[in-house]
């Protein structure tokens, strides 16, 4: 065993993981990347399929990237925004106001069938607050919001709605949120309550009467759209018995840690104009979908994030891990003007947003991040993009001829490949059979890493990723997929 292996066998606690089974094997000891390629200590190759869990969206060791934090470095790598403001920070909120401008992107959208179109008021984004990662981001929001609806509404206590299968960090407030049973029922003692609505996870949906075809499930729905009927009664019951609620929190277009779950057009939309006519705020988690990871719609103009391919500008939009191009731990979270100004007013009255991070707003996370937005706003990086959203549609296609393929969600450079025993009956695989796991570890010993999400493939390169590099990401898959259920022993 290398003696690094040995090094974290004996010191590291790892996330989200049975450490007895890690203890089984050697783990991979990653020592040096370049683009969308990682190597291991004993020199092996292997390709990112997943962007190092959803961040690193320009690939690693990239010279822009590189160059920024070194030129920063070079100046102060931080100082404390209490009391104190810095240059990259000050330049980074600006140019995320400027990103998510509604004159930049505005458009009406589909309507989600079979619901009428609703009207929809979008606000504008002025103020940034900094965080470190993707849980503080949405926390920020959450307390934000709750501090707002209690000003508003003294007498009320403010509650929340979230979808169902949610996860929006690892926080205290953010698990509040999330309704994940195996990652948050441990914690139920010491979370608030919030309430959930049903996601629309087309796929195993209860009100979907389609049989399985080799297709997107969201492609040959037959539904009412009952989980928008589902998200009106729910606001409509609270708001009749003059508790409305404070705030609607989403992931827009996807649900990763649900399984990638991917919303049909016109659904985000809808939802939002419901919640916000009931007088909820909204609050988007882009932590996963921003940056331009949900890509291209026909008839849509480009967006770097997913809320606003809908038409829709939350009151608070949570941005993290590709936000410094996944280099450092960077997070914001962007609001209106209505949502700063309830925070004003004279010292002794503490009014403040009595909340805070140390490395809130630090120069080499921001010097990185606006490096990192500069180089997915350009022209040729969004032809890049453009182009490997349809070459990624086109190779996963191949995967429908494989019977333990039930679903394949794409969005953009995202995608969920749900395995099941037999797709004709959508049988589910029982999480104790590790199915996905068994199939991320055929990929490795392929040279192929990623991470599955129980019983669902994850599938989200980075945007320097070749053709041919994608071709293999899909092709490995594919192979994993077909050794790992074969008939016979194992």
């Amino acid at each position: 065993m290398h003696p690094v292996a040995k090094l974290d066998r004996a010191f590291v606690w790892h996330p989200f993981t049975q450490m007895r089974d890690w203890a089984k094997s050697e783990p991979i000891v990653i020592a040096d990347a370049q683009g969308a390629v990682l190597r291991d200590v004993f020199g092996r190759e292997y390709l990112d399929a997943n962007s190092s869990i959803w961040t690193n969206i320009h690939g690693h060791n990239h010279p822009r990237l590189n160059e920024a934090i070194s030129r920063q470095l070079r100046r102060i790598s931080h100082s404390s925004a209490l009391g104190l403001a810095n240059v990259p920070a000050s330049q980074l909120a600006a140019a995320l106001v400027k990103t998510a401008d509604p004159a930049r992107w505005r458009r009406s959208g589909p309507t989600f069938s079979p619901w009428p179109e609703l009207p929809l008021k979008n606000p504008r984004l002025t103020k940034v607050f900094f965080s470190d990662n993707g849980s503080t981001a949405t926390e920020v929001a959450l307390k934000l919001a709750y501090e707002v609806s209690r000003r508003a509404r003294p007498k009320t206590k403010p509650r929340f709605l979230s979808l169902s299968g949610a996860y929006h960090g690892d926080t205290i407030g953010a698990v509040s949120l999330g309704h994940i049973d195996l990652f948050h029922k441990a914690y139920r003692g010491l979370l608030f309550h919030t309430d959930q609505v049903t996601t629309p996870y087309c796929y195993r949906c209860p009100f979907n009467r389609a049989r399985p075809e080799r297709a997107d499930a969201r492609t040959y729905r037959k539904c009412q759209g009952e989980c928008l009927g589902d998200l009106e009664q729910k606001l409509a019951r609270q708001t009749r018995r003059g508790t409305p609620y404070s705030a609607f929190m989403f992931e827009p277009l996807m649900q990763g840690a649900a399984g990638m779950i991917a919303q049909p057009e016109g659904y985000l939309r809808q939802a939002a104009a419901l919640a916000r006519n009931h007088g909820a705020l909204l609050i988007a988690d882009e932590v996963m979908t921003g940056f331009g990871r949900m890509g291209f719609r026909a008839g849509s103009p480009p967006s770097l994030f997913a809320s606003h391919l809908e038409g829709v500008q939350p009151d608070f939009l949570c941005l993290a891990k590709a936000l410094s191009g996944g280099y450092l731990p960077m997070a914001a979270t962007l609001t209106t003007p209505t949502v700063f100004n309830a925070f004003l007013g004279e010292y002794e009255e503490f009014k403040t947003f009595f909340h805070g991070h140390s490395f809130t707003g630090n120069q080499l996370g921001s010097a990185a991040a606006i490096a990192s937005l500069d180089l997915v706003q350009k022209p040729a990086t969004s032809r890049k993009r453009m182009h490997l959203q349809s070459l990624m549609q086109q190779e996963l296609a191949g995967l429908w001829a494989l019977p333990n393929v039930g679903d394949i969600r794409q969005i953009g450079l995202v995608a969920g490949i749900e395995l099941v025993k037999d797709w004709r009956s959508r049988q589910p695989f029982d999480l104790r059979e590790r199915a996905g796991i068994r199939v991320c570890d055929a990929m490795a010993k392929q040279g192929v890493l990623t991470r599955s999400i129980g019983s669902v493939l994850v599938l989200m390169p980075p945007y320097c990723t070749t053709p041919m590099q994608l071709r293999r990401m899909v092709s490995s898959m594919a192979e994993a997929i077909r050794e790992t259920f074969a008939p016979g022993p194992r």
